[in-house]
């Protein structure tokens, strides 16, 4: 994808909250998401992030701030959801995230330029002010697993007498998640039941998770589809995607250990998914592009998911975080504490190459379908991108600011990802937060 005006980080806009250091949404940004005003009852639409604003998409098309196509992607866009948008493809999305920069950018020496900013500013909504709904209809969920130094982690954790799945370094790993229990930050979360069985026991128990854990994924979310039949091919995949998200698989790690052989975890995924409720464009991304490698003496990907593009810019610099909040944290108000640190260049299979493997066998991808990357980890050990693997699988804990330990996660607990990209010469560009909580388990009947 090229540089254009839009990537400027000289360019600033008239609206000064998104010119701050280290803000989240720049004018270079212009991320989107679905919301409404808190405690009102007027329909969720869509919205645009600036500084620490919602431009409203619905207002700017009632003050008629945008024309031509502009406007008849904002018509689409202004929706409930972001699915008739999505399908409309990169020419809507790019021309659309150009008129918004031209409207909200400082006005340059031609006052004829100038825009009404009176205008403009009764089209903003202070994100303090709004909640969230998911950005799309997600027609189906599927979650990778392409982080090959999680992969490794996890196979000398659980099996050290085993090796490497061989088909990881083939392609990448997948399997179908469920749509209905994904929701959006600040989602609650319950502690599941299921069946566990215990170490030197043969006969399972139905009880509570006791080893509840988060895996930080981004969420990849598909613009425009593909005919049934037809593969889409590696060259061709960053033109089906839309944008991404942070998305945190909460997983049951004691339920997945009994019941992943020999069809997957199931009950120990289904229960919750959360994703961040602001999707970053892939036009945005495009400055923190990084060649992706793959070591020589390691199996190199077969014809359909190489191409010269995706070894050159494939990859992605986004760096990300975890922080966990313990209810005795936020009773006393207390510092939160950082978990890890990492960055989604490490990954092993890139977005492009997700996409490309999902659809080779001709299933059709849809606007709104939602792929997540899969854990990610580095190859040290504090960039470890779940608590399974932080912790040894429970045993080393780690310390929380308090002096709190934590193992897996508790109920009261708070787990908060962040994620953003940093250039030298290019604005920060932030995904804001992801956010889940989890609850107590309800009693087994």
């Amino acid at each position: 994808m090229n540089l254009n005006r839009t990537h400027d980080a000289a360019i600033k806009s008239w609206l000064a909250s998104a010119n701050q250091p280290h803000c989240d949404f720049p004018l270079q940004n212009l991320p989107y998401a679905i919301f409404r005003r808190k405690g009102d009852t007027e329909e969720f639409r869509a919205g645009i992030a600036l500084g620490d604003q919602v431009i409203d998409l619905a207002a700017l098309l009632r003050e008629r701030c945008l024309s031509s196509f502009a406007m008849q992607a904002a018509v689409a866009c202004a929706q409930s959801s972001l699915n008739e948008f999505f399908g409309m493809g990169p020419d809507a999305w790019r021309t659309l995230r150009h008129a918004i920069f031209a409207l909200f950018e400082a006005p340059t020496g031609d006052v004829s330029m100038t825009p009404d900013t009176e205008v403009l500013r009764r089209c903003l909504v202070p994100q303090a002010l709004v909640e969230y709904s998911l950005p799309a209809r997600i027609g189906d969920y599927t979650d990778f697993y392409t982080s090959i130094d999680h992969a490794r982690s996890i196979v000398k954790l659980l099996r050290p007498d085993s090796a490497l799945s061989p088909n990881f370094q083939w392609m990448p790993v997948a399997y179908h998640g469920r749509v209905s229990s994904i929701g959006i930050s600040g989602q609650q979360v319950r502690r599941p039941l299921g069946q566990r069985l215990a170490a030197g026991h043969s006969v399972p128990e139905v009880s509570a998770s006791a080893r509840l854990d988060y895996e930080l994924e981004l969420g990849i979310f598909i613009g425009v589809g593909n005919q049934q039949g037809e593969p889409i091919p590696v060259t061709d995949a960053e033109q089906h995607v839309f944008g991404l998200c942070l998305l945190n698989d909460w997983s049951a790690r004691d339920i997945q250990m009994w019941k992943s052989t020999p069809l997957g975890p199931f009950l120990a995924k289904n229960f919750a998914t959360t994703i961040s409720p602001w999707i970053v464009t892939m036009e945005a991304l495009a400055p923190f592009r990084h060649a992706w490698e793959r070591p020589a003496d390691e199996p190199q990907p077969l014809a359909y998911l190489d191409a010269p593009a995706n070894r050159s810019e494939g990859g992605i610099d986004i760096q990300l975080e975890v922080w966990l909040e313990s209810a005795r944290q936020r009773a006393s108000q207390a510092p939160t504490a950082r978990l890890s640190h990492t960055s989604f260049r490490h990954q092993y299979w890139t977005v492009a190459q997700m996409v490309a493997h999902h659809t080779i066998g001709g299933c059709n991808l849809q606007s709104g379908d939602l792929l997540g990357s899969g854990t990610i980890s580095g190859p040290t050990a504090a960039e470890a991108g779940a608590l399974i693997e932080l912790t040894a699988a429970g045993k080393t804990p780690v310390a929380l600011g308090n002096g709190e330990p934590r193992s897996f996660l508790e109920d009261g607990d708070a787990v908060v990802m962040k994620g953003w990209c940093e250039r030298p010469g290019f604005a920060r560009i932030g995904f804001g937060e992801n956010r889940g909580e989890v609850l107590p388990a309800r009693a087994l009947v």
